[in-house]
């Protein structure tokens, strides 16, 4: 329970703080296609014997390249090209899945982490974060205008990279927690929550990640009290997050 929650907190963290440019720049589906996009890796990974989570991180980091190249080519948006290649990474992962380990890769169980799991997320989150406040301005103005980050000496295209994977490696270590189906979640919900009640970005980045910790481990505590796997509570929770939120500031609104 103690690596469960490690890894809870770690996920939560990074997927909530990656999740405010998501949200902020409309790129939110970039993150739930591309957990759909690992689901081949992890099949691989079942059926060959070795850790699923590094084959998904495989899969993600070689569709990540791929895409990038294909937008710098087609200059097409991300959410497009992710988009058109999703279904297919999905069909083909579920047919490659063992019948015995669907509903726990597309759901999750975070039951099954080990120390090991929990010392890779925690790396995993910490290199996230730390990467993406380095170049989270420079994210943000290349997402508004190409030609004016390019401007400031910006590699639009480097930045590009970078960021589509670190939200891999994001991705990868949330399966953990809510499988390949949900794990877009946590890169949306608690942002989505965030953007409601902050009034600048500084605050709206620290509630953003706050949310998907609470989110994460309250889904995970829901999960082992009631014995049932822990995706769909992660989403239950960070929903009534949401809620909450949108009450909160309903009630603001006409207090004000």
């Amino acid at each position: 329970m103690v690596y469960s929650l490690v890894v809870g907190v770690a996920v939560g963290l990074s997927a909530g703080y990656i999740g405010s440019i998501m949200v902020l720049e409309k790129m939110a589906l970039v993150g739930d296609a591309l957990s759909h996009v690992a689901l081949p890796g992890i099949a691989i990974g079942l059926l060959l014997n070795f850790n699923p989570f590094v084959g998904a991180f495989a899969f993600l980091f070689i569709s990540a390249v791929i895409i990038w190249q294909l937008q710098r080519v087609t200059k097409l948006s991300f959410e497009t090209l992710v988009g058109a290649v999703f279904t297919l990474a999905l069909a083909i992962g579920i047919l490659l899945v063992p019948q015995t380990d669907l509903l726990e890769v597309l759901f999750g169980d975070i039951t099954k982490v080990d120390l090991i799991d929990a010392m890779a997320a925690i790396v995993v989150s910490i290199a996230v974060i730390v990467l993406t406040r380095a170049i989270y301005r420079k994210i943000v103005l290349s997402l508004i205008s190409e030609e004016l980050a390019a401007s400031k000496g910006i590699n639009v295209a480097r930045t590009n990279l970078l960021f589509l994977l670190l939200v891999s490696l994001t991705v990868a270590i949330g399966i953990m927690i809510t499988g390949t189906l949900l794990v877009g979640f946590l890169v949306v919900t608690p942002a989505a929550a965030a953007r409601i009640v902050s009034g600048n970005l500084s605050r709206y980045v620290k509630l953003s990640a706050a949310f998907g910790v609470i989110a994460s481990v309250a889904g995970i505590l829901l999960s082992d009290l009631f014995n049932i796997l822990p995706g769909p509570l992660v989403v239950f929770s960070g929903v009534a997050i949401f809620a909450a939120v949108i009450i909160v500031r309903w009630r603001m609104k006409f207090t004000f």
